[in-house]
């Protein structure tokens, strides 16, 4: 009795402690992640300043640190106005849609190694999914829905217009970013994003990192990113919020916290599309170790956390050096062009596997 005491004893703490690490690693990311779309505003607001040879927000707190946060306080007691002609269900789940898929995605996100926590362990990492790539474009790709339903829902043909063509645009270019991470599954042979990092590990030809972009992928690498640009609505297929075409495009008819949400769920998307570039192309948190013992122990998520960051400043770098393509060439682009590479990328990734197999 004693013994089977003590088993139960222990079962018990090990599921409490499971609960508890859970909880804990869920509200931190997602703090992360919220302060990262706050912040990422204000890292573009800043860069696009400096490239235009102004300086952005400098008022509200040094360096205008504050001003994501006066932007919120803004937001939230803004008047709330909802036109008498909108579907009100839908007009209302629609921002609730987009931001509830571009943040539930960063769940199966690692970004880093095991680490320890007393006699427990744990993945950095909110949960481990053998198929969590399918996992996060399952759930980017419902995005879509916010947007449609968020032109349609408004009853203006505007908004219409612009959620029909944002929507074209997503499914299309959804087709080529999928295409282009098939070849990567095929080299690591797994659909886990932690396996797949986990193949990337160490160099060849002595000095070379062993990432995917370096190492037979580097076409499916340019193709992702064009892809995830369209995909996330940015310049230079930035069509449905075409100021001087649609009036602003599929949210024309939000405002106060509602319209600001559509934006959250926008550089929430470019945090995971930075992400899953990261693990897929850059070798996730790969790098190189060094330091006292407690500097190697966060240096992977250190590293992690650069390589997104460089793709965080390439998004806002891009925008204001290109200037938006017309929407014929923005889907003739996306048809003609990027799927036909991306198909060949999968043929040439699969008969190059099999002659080395």
């Amino acid at each position: 009795m004693p013994k089977r005491h003590w088993k139960t004893k222990d079962i018990l703490l090990s599921i409490t402690a499971f609960l508890i690490i859970s909880i804990v690693k869920s509200a931190a990311v997602i703090g992360v992640l919220l302060t990262a779309v706050a912040y990422s505003v204000w890292l573009e607001r800043k860069v696009s300043a400096h490239i235009q040879n102004r300086w952005g927000p400098t008022r509200v707190g040094p360096f205008g640190l504050l001003q994501p946060l006066a932007d919120g306080v803004k937001f939230i007691f803004k008047e709330d106005l909802t036109q008498p002609h909108v579907y009100k269900p839908l007009y209302i789940a629609a921002p609730i849609i987009a931001v509830v898929f571009a943040i539930s995605s960063i769940a199966v996100i690692p970004f880093g190694n095991w680490v320890n926590i007393g006699p427990w362990g744990t993945y950095l990492q909110i949960t481990d999914l053998n198929i969590g790539l399918l996992v996060v474009l399952g759930i980017t790709s419902m995005g879509v829905y916010g947007v449609a339903l968020a032109g349609w829902s408004s009853n203006n043909k505007y908004a219409l217009l612009g959620g029909l063509r944002a929507s074209a645009q997503m499914v299309s270019y959804e087709v080529s970013l999928g295409l282009s991470l098939v070849g990567v599954v095929i080299m690591a042979g797994s659909l886990s994003l932690r396996d797949i990092v986990d193949a990337q590990g160490g160099v060849f030809w002595g000095f070379i990192p062993r990432w995917n972009i370096f190492h037979g992928q580097t076409l499916a690498f340019f193709i992702y990113m064009i892809s995830a640009y369209a995909e996330t609505n940015r310049t230079p297929f930035d069509l449905p919020e075409a100021e001087s075409e649609l009036v602003a495009g599929y949210h024309t008819e939000y405002s106060a916290m509602k319209f600001a949400m559509f934006f959250m769920a926008e550089y929430a998307n470019m945090v995971t599309v930075a992400c899953i570039a990261t693990l897929l192309f850059l070798g996730g948190w790969h790098g190189p170790i060094f330091g006292p013992p407690l500097l190697q122990a966060i240096m992977p998520v250190i590293w992690f956390c650069l390589k997104v960051f460089f793709f965080m400043f390439l998004y806002v770098w891009v925008r204001w050096t290109l200037p938006r393509f017309r929407y014929d060439q923005l889907m003739a682009f996306g048809w003609k062009v990027l799927l036909p590479l991306a198909v060949a990328n999968v043929v040439y990734t699969a008969l190059v596997v099999a002659w080395r197999a």
